[in-house]
């Protein structure tokens, strides 16, 4: 059976020869598709593959159409939306993520932007610290409760909010729990947003919510960049002056935000969260073992569809 690794952001060395070991150690063929520029080299290289392991890159109908031997994908990250599931499904396709893997390269990169925009974008004036700030976390899963543990360590007072999880387990973890969104934002200097984009949660984060954090308010989103309604950001940025946006997702309103809020927003030029050696590996290994798990035993653990 033949492993692809198709990624347009390569995994790094030491991951790729991890990856490459856990394949054939149980007897499969890898395949590697690095660096690729168009669609058309992963719709070649994915027509003889039996699983395929990709990072951020677009896993849609006509890639899954064109691959009639695939029984598996597996996302080396938490977010899974770049992969069509529907179609996936359709085409009796497990898919898989691997949680967990990049959970503190991610909460790491929430306190370097949200130290960044703390301290004026160290553009030379006097910012402010975090500590004694309240933290709001907008979902409670891996990367929030890494998040939450890195918050600490600055001294500031943590909540989150998390329909799908039990007030009990974020109190064990020494965070107050938040039932309404509009408190969470409302009450914290900080928040991180770590909610995935569903149907439910595109555009979600608009005017009303940005513009109701306290003063000096600072948003930090590592997660999707269409869980923020982009003109109600705008907005919310143009009626708050004192209010701040950091992002690991450039919007597409990006440039004109650059413009005319200068100093008070940033964003990474590609996603950079995930984007550490060590998370790197973690990923990539974690990948290959639940796609060999899946061929020789059908084990489906981590599947995000059904």
């Amino acid at each position: 059976m033949k492993v692809l690794v198709a990624t347009e952001k390569p995994f790094a060395a030491t991951a790729v020869n991890s990856i490459r070991a856990v394949v054939e150690n149980a007897g499969y063929t890898l395949a590697l598709l690095e660096k690729y520029t168009d669609k058309a080299q992963l719709i070649a290289a994915v027509a003889d593959a039996d699983a395929l392991i990709v990072r951020s890159d677009k896993v849609d109908a006509q890639v899954i159409g064109a691959a009639p031997k695939l029984k598996v994908i597996v996302r080396a990250g938490a977010g899974y939306d770049n992969i069509d599931l529907e179609a996936a499904t359709a085409a009796g396709i497990c898919v898989e993520n691997t949680p967990g893997q990049n959970s503190n390269a991610v909460a790491e990169l929430v306190f370097g932007m949200a130290v960044m925009a703390a301290r004026n974008m160290f553009d030379g004036t006097s910012g402010s610290e975090l500590k004694d700030k309240t933290l709001g976390i907008h979902a409670f899963g891996q990367v929030g409760r890494n998040v939450a543990r890195i918050a600490k360590g600055f001294g500031m007072e943590v909540s989150a909010l998390d329909p799908f999880c039990p007030a009990e387990v974020i109190e064990q973890a020494g965070v107050k729990p938040v039932s309404d969104i509009k408190n969470l934002y409302s009450q914290n200097k900080v928040v991180s947003i770590h909610i995935p984009a569903t149907p439910q949660t595109k555009g979600s984060i608009g005017y009303d919510l940005i513009a109701s954090m306290p003063k000096g308010g600072i948003l930090v989103n590592t997660a999707r960049k269409e869980v923020i309604d982009e003109e109600g950001l705008r907005k919310a940025l143009a009626d708050r002056p004192d209010i701040k946006y950091v992002a690991d997702v450039k919007p597409d309103n990006a440039a004109q935000l650059e413009q005319e809020f200068t100093g008070r927003v940033f964003f990474t030029p590609k996603k950079m969260g995930a984007q550490t050696a060590e998370a790197n590996i973690n990923a990539g290994i974690a990948a290959a073992e639940q796609t060999v798990a899946f061929l020789k035993h059908g084990i489906d653990t981590f599947r995000v569809n059904r």
